[in-house]
């Protein structure tokens, strides 16, 4: 009975020296490693930019009624804007800053047209003190490549 434990651990040791040796394990070993890592890419490229897709931004504009804040120059606004955004251009958003919303711990997306401006804009906004500040990733190009709705002189497009 004392030699059983050690004859348990020697059938085990060279079980996990054979499959670590055989070459088809190995493929099969950097297969999923390499897959899981291509799995789990979208989420950790997104941490660094903060950016919400065009649907993730519908969801937060409906499920917890986000302030819209268009930062593009008027006449862009003025070709189409997202439904119920705010025009406030990016040159004025330092002095109106205050102004953006009421509640600072209510959501503010932040809309240009690429998703430049909005990045720096969010500092911007953050610094005065809104607890919750997104971007439309890609801006007013993306959401509208993705097939969302553009308002455009009070009729959707």
């Amino acid at each position: 009975m004392a030699g059983l434990p050690f004859s348990i651990s020697l059938f085990f040791g060279g079980f996990s020296v054979k499959f670590f040796t055989d070459y088809i394990n190995l493929v099969l070993i950097a297969v999923v490693l390499i897959s899981g890592g291509l799995l789990l890419w979208p989420t950790i490229s997104r941490r660094g930019r903060g950016g919400l897709s065009a649907a993730e931004a519908t969801q937060l504009i409906n499920r917890r009624n986000a302030a819209v804040i268009d930062l593009r120059p008027s006449a862009d606004f003025a070709k189409g804007h997202l439904p119920a955004s705010r025009h406030l251009e990016f040159a004025e958003l330092q002095a109106k800053v205050a102004q953006l919303v009421k509640n600072k711990t209510n959501p503010v997306l932040l809309v240009c047209q690429t998703g430049q401006h909005s990045n720096k804009a969010a500092r911007i906004v953050q610094d005065a003190g809104y607890a919750e500040v997104h971007v439309l990733e890609g801006g007013v190009d993306a959401w509208q490549k993705a097939g969302m709705p553009v308002v455009k002189q009070g009729a959707a497009k």
